[in-house]
Parts: C-alpha cells; structure tokens; sequence
C-alpha cells in the first residue's frame, strides 16, 4: 500500500485527468469507477482493476469491500477524506475509488449474425440518460448497446455511477455512424423510434431476430439520415398530453417490448 499526501501526486493528476477528459480516457486506456458496489462490481465483472484509491474510514467501515478490491489492485493508495474529494466525482464521496483498464467488448457483436436483440443510440448526450440506459438493457437482458460516436461517453463518471455496474458486463460497441453500420449489417431487422401518430405502435410488434431499435438524442431526436436507413417507424403511444418521453424512459419502454 503507498501512503499518499500531495495533490501533485501523478497518480492524483492523473485521476482527475480520467474524471474531468473523454480525451485522456480514450488515450490512456482507462476510466475511473466511484463507490465501493460499483467497484466491487468492476471486481465481480473481471475487470482490471489498476489503482485503487481508499481513504482510512473508508477501509475500516467496509472491510470486506476493500479486501474484494485491494486483493484484484495492482495498486492501492491511502488517502485523506481531503485529497479524495480531489479525484471525486460526488458529492458526497464513499472512499472508494478505482482506476479501471477500459473494456473492449466488441467481439460480443458476432452474435449478430445469428441472432439477438439491440439497442442503438444516436446521439444521447446526458450521462445520466446513458447510465439509466444501460442499466435497462442489462436489466431485460438486450444482446448489446451500439453508439454514435458523438454519443456522451459510456466511461464517464456519472455514466459508470448509473449503470449500476451494467457498464462492465452490457457490450457496448462505438461506430462513426448508424445508417452505414446497418448497410454493414444488412441481416438486421432496424427500427427508428419516432414521435409520429402514423408510426407503427411499439405495442402491436412482433421484433424478429436478428433487431436493433434506435432510440435518439434528448431534444432532437434521431437523425434524419438514420431515421432513413431504418426499415421500420415505431412509436410508443401515449395518452396523456406529453409530446415526447425522456429518452432513458423511452428506451427501457422500447427494451422492455423488443425482449418480451
């Protein structure tokens, strides 16, 4: 265990670089999880566990979670209640804070030319959204999650918060664009959710493997171009007044229906 003080520590610095940059996430290879569940869950999950970083009431309070977490560590730094506020992302930090080589689960997508149910998404921004979201899609057991690449970042803090651990163990596949990765995958059967009255209802579809449904961005929705590349409109009917649902909302609707 190393004793660490300074803020200009480089394994500090570099921590806050991985909370703060989808840059530095991306260059380095690794991203940070919060909290001793979500942690433990990285462990549980198989993933390389590169630092952890432990404040003393934290290891005292919850022994059993460090001794999980520590054991898997190649590395493991005490700090103050202090200097982890510095690499926290909460507000109300639990000490427990790893360092986690990123997951590469792209092979996972093989199984699209057998089968299986996906989910995409164009363009959703708001992390807590795509936490929200992966955490349904584990949740009722979808094949896989495929992203834009102006998707936020699935290593964000607040996504890997949210997920619930469903971020270490939902294969996740990033491409440039949606529409030219369905003219790749020509076997898929691809729905667009749209809020249109003339859109077939997500209730009265029987979805045919190999699928994917395309949720969109929050306050735009999905593209026109990849809209276009779908075979089919779908929407979720609605009662009441509300135009439109929040898209984590939506998307576990649309999981729920597409896995039923």
């Amino acid at each position: 265990m190393q004793i660490v003080t300074s803020k200009d520590n480089p394994q500090i610095k570099n921590a806050v670089k991985l909370k703060k940059s989808a840059k530095h996430r991306k260059q380095s290879g690794c991203f940070i999880a919060e909290g001793a569940r979500v942690c433990v869950d990285a462990v549980l999950s198989g993933a390389e566990i590169v630092t952890l970083f432990v404040t003393e009431s934290a290891r005292k309070k919850n022994p059993e979670a460090y001794e999980s977490i520590s054991g898997c560590a190649q590395n493991v730094c005490l700090v103050t209640p202090e200097l982890f506020s510095v690499i926290s992302d909460t507000q109300n930090p639990q000490g427990f804070l790893c360092v986690i080589k990123t997951l590469d689960k792209s092979s996972d997508f093989d199984t699209i030319k057998i089968g299986g149910k996906f989910l995409a998404l164009d363009n959703v921004q708001d992390p807590n959204n795509l936490g929200t979201i992966l955490r349904s899609a584990e949740a009722f057991g979808v094949n896989g999650v495929v992203m834009s690449s102006d998707c936020c970042d699935v290593f964000n803090p607040k996504v890997v918060r949210g997920s619930m651990g469903a971020v270490f163990r939902v294969p996740v596949l990033t491409v440039d664009s949606l529409s030219a990765w369905f003219i790749d995958n020509p076997q898929l059967n691809t729905y667009a959710a749209v809020v249109d009255s003339s859109a077939e209802k997500v209730t009265e579809i029987c979805f045919q493997e190999p699928c994917a449904v395309v949720v969109g961005n929050e306050g735009n929705g999905i593209r026109p171009e990849t809209a276009s590349s779908c075979r089919h409109k779908i929407t979720i009917p609605m009662n009441g007044k509300a135009e439109s649902l929040n898209a984590s909302v939506a998307a576990a609707i649309l999981i729920w229906e597409m896995v039923k």
